[in-house]
């Protein structure tokens, strides 16, 4: 049986029948939408999958500083006159 990763639970059926009044009842948080008593998919509000993306961006960035961090001793020093 598949976790269900949302505090809020809604059939295929439901989501039908009103989607933007689930939408605004979830309080942005993600909701599950289920097929069968299984989760098929979340549904979460535009703002809070945006925040998603930039921490996903954030830390995709964090990854790359990581691995260049063994650059920054072969780095030369410019100042902003020379550029």
């Amino acid at each position: 049986m598949k976790s269900i990763l949302a505090s809020c639970s809604v059939s295929i059926s439901e989501l039908k029948k009103n989607p933007s009044l689930l939408i605004e009842q979830s309080g942005g948080e993600p909701i599950a939408i289920l097929n069968h008593n299984r989760p098929t998919a979340y549904l979460i509000p535009a703002e809070t999958y945006e925040a998603l993306l930039e921490k996903i961006e954030d830390y995709q960035l964090g990854v790359i500083v990581n691995e260049r961090q063994h650059e920054k001793f072969s780095a030369v020093e410019v100042t902003l006159d020379e550029l």
